[in-house]
């Protein structure tokens, strides 16, 4: 099969498109054969520095939708030709910026019908980061009140949905040109951070998530009401902890994503039932990896990038 693999840390100039044996599915697990891969800012990040996976040689990817090919001794809930998307085995490798991928079959989920396979692709790592985030971690109630970060970007929009879904109230940041598309995701309340300092404007939220770096989840935390949560998805040793946080009772627990099969089939739900879609900034092709890491490394895309496999 066909995958961009690497074998050295560095730039795009790193990663090549080679021919590679076939994974076979092991005990319990799926093959499928990869329709489209999503692209996130981790995968940059672990072509450079190695982040989560080590050292090369490696295939890159977690998002996947796609085909069953084959399935594993031990396998019932999938056959040959059923349509599936996931996030398998993060952080471990995946390898799904390939033709085919395996992995085992409770980390993927049915395809949400009225989602296509490049729309699947972009949905389970931000989804379920947001899922977790706001739904598992933060408990997220109707009529509490939540501010979302990058409210525009590949996790914000998806977290924007969700939240409304559950029936809060959404304050969210992005750029001026953006507002309009983050209003019509369903946010309540939209800021434009270049010329306002949300800190100012903000009080006493039960939720905050940020995905910035810098002082953002600092001062996120003076916004947030006594024994509320800070959703803290940008992981920094400085970050670790804060006083104001402590003695207010805020939890400022920084969150790393997992597979989920509970969560993948609530972000279903949501897809087939129209409160959740996919917006999908750009594609290319299998053999433009390298014009994808270049777009995610730019950071301004709307929602997100997906590569798409023929």
């Amino acid at each position: 099969m066909r995958a961009v693999t690497q074998h050295r840390l560095g730039g795009p100039e790193v990663l090549e498109l080679t021919e590679v044996e076939r994974p076979e599915p092991y005990y319990g697990e799926i093959q499928v054969r990869v329709r489209a891969a999503g692209v996130n800012p981790v995968d940059p990040a672990a072509r450079e520095i190695g982040l989560y996976i080590g050292q090369p040689p490696f295939i890159l990817g977690w998002d996947v939708s796609g085909v069953v090919e084959k399935v594993g001794i031990g396998v019932t809930r999938f056959k040959p030709g059923d349509e599936v998307f996931g996030m398998p085995r993060f952080p471990h490798q995946a390898g799904t910026h390939a033709e085919y991928v395996t992995a085992p079959s409770r980390q993927f989920a049915r395809k949400p019908a009225s989602l296509s396979h490049i729309e699947a692709a972009g949905l389970p790592l931000c989804g379920l980061t947001a899922w977790q985030a706001l739904v598992d971690n933060a408990e997220l109630r109707s009529g509490q009140s939540v501010l979302i970060h990058a409210a525009a970007g590949g996790i914000g929009h998806l977290a924007v949905q969700i939240a409304k879904s559950i029936g809060a109230h959404v304050i969210a940041t992005a750029s001026a040109g953006k507002h309009d598309f983050v209003r019509g995701l369903g946010a309540d309340e939209v800021i434009d951070y270049k010329a306002v300092d949300f800190a100012a404007v903000v009080k006493d939220v039960d939720v905050a998530l940020t995905t910035l770096s810098g002082d953002y989840a600092e001062r996120s935390v003076s916004v947030i009401r006594d024994g509320g949560v800070l959703a803290q998805l940008y992981y920094s040793l400085r970050d670790a902890e804060f006083p104001e946080a402590v003695a207010r009772g805020i939890r400022t627990d920084f969150m790393l994503v997992e597979p989920d099969l509970i969560g993948l089939q609530g972000l279903a739900r949501l897809a087939d039932a129209g409160e959740l879609r996919v917006h999908v900034a750009e594609t290319f092709p299998l053999e433009d990896f390298a014009k994808a890491h270049e777009a995610m490394e730019h950071g301004s895309a709307t929602g997100k990038l997906v590569l798409t496999v023929d």
